[in-house]
């Protein structure tokens, strides 16, 4: 139990913080969203790097990247993850805050969507009632935007298509970040050296304090990832599953509270139907689940 207890304290860590994101990012301003992106990946290899040292973990990463299986996976995984993070930090310092929360809200829907196309998953009753009612929802905030909302399908698929590669990778979270990073590194140091040398860059030229911050991107995105790895450990599936719900939460109210985005009705009804779309989907998940405990458990007793 207090291993459980732990494990929710880390798990309610690492989303809580994610859905703060929306806070660090408009502080590397005046940093575009490309630069930033840029120096996440260049801070985060090298955060990750000296992280694989200390927990001693470099044979493992050794051995992944020995592996041409996993390489080519974590590659595909490190551009889709790159596109992700793009788009959020776009999409926060451009205003559009609660369209990025809309992105993780829908992308447990999306995700199991992926699972029917791309690995033939059979989906229960109650769960296409759930995606039907999320598709109802894109349509209506469609209507609402004048648009497709396409920053937040950009991000619920790049996320979805990340963590569908990463699952067929199966590498730990810490090496595979590590590998991701590093496959990113090289061309993101080389556009940090192109902004630099053609005066363009924002880094050390907005004074010591910014060029610091900038420099946290690195740890900003590495202690989540760990609080996480450690929730994974200790947090059965199901638990985790609901608290993932808490980032899109926190990025929402604080667009909403904080930001002052513009929020009309046809807003609310859009993001009133995703909500009722998860909560079908995660009772639905949770009730199948107990059930396939209880015939686990009766088929032991017989």
């Amino acid at each position: 139990m207090p291993d459980l207890r732990r494990g929710l304290l880390f798990g309610t860590a690492a989303y809580a913080m994610w859905g703060l994101f929306p806070l660090y990012w408009p502080l590397l301003e005046p940093a575009d969203a490309v630069e930033i992106l840029a120096h996440r990946i260049v801070w985060s290899a090298l955060t990750m790097a000296i992280l694989v040292v200390v927990v001693r973990r470099t044979h493992q990463l050794l051995a992944v990247l020995r592996d041409r299986r996993s390489m080519t996976l974590l590659t595909v995984a490190a551009v889709v993850i790159s596109l992700n993070w793009g788009a959020y930090i776009w999409g926060v310092n451009n205003e559009r805050v609660v369209e990025t929360s809309l992105g993780y809200f829908i992308n447990p829907l999306v995700t199991v969507l992926m699972g029917v196309f791309v690995l033939g998953e059979q989906l229960r009753r109650l769960q296409w009632v759930a995606l039907a009612i999320a598709a109802g929802a894109v349509v209506v905030l469609t209507i609402d935007y004048g648009r497709p909302p396409w920053l937040a399908l950009v991000l619920a698929v790049s996320f979805g298509t990340y963590g569908l590669t990463k699952k067929q990778a199966g590498v730990g979270a810490v090496e595979s970040l590590t590998v991701e990073t590093l496959v990113l590194a090289p061309l993101a140091a080389a556009y940090v050296i192109w902004l630099t040398a053609t005066g363009a860059a924002s880094f050390g030229t907005n004074g010591v304090g910014h060029a610091l911050l900038i420099t946290t991107a690195g740890i900003v995105t590495a202690i989540p990832l760990i609080c996480f790895g450690a929730a994974a450990n200790r947090v059965p599936l199901v638990a985790l599953g609901l608290l993932q719900y808490l980032a899109p939460v926190i990025q929402f109210a604080l667009g909403v509270l904080l930001f002052r985005e513009d929020m009309p009705m046809g807003r609310w009804i859009g993001f009133g139907l995703v909500w009722i779309a998860l909560v079908i989907f995660t009772v639905e998940t949770i009730n199948h689940r107990h059930q396939q405990l209880r015939l686990v458990a009766e088929a032991s007793a017989c």
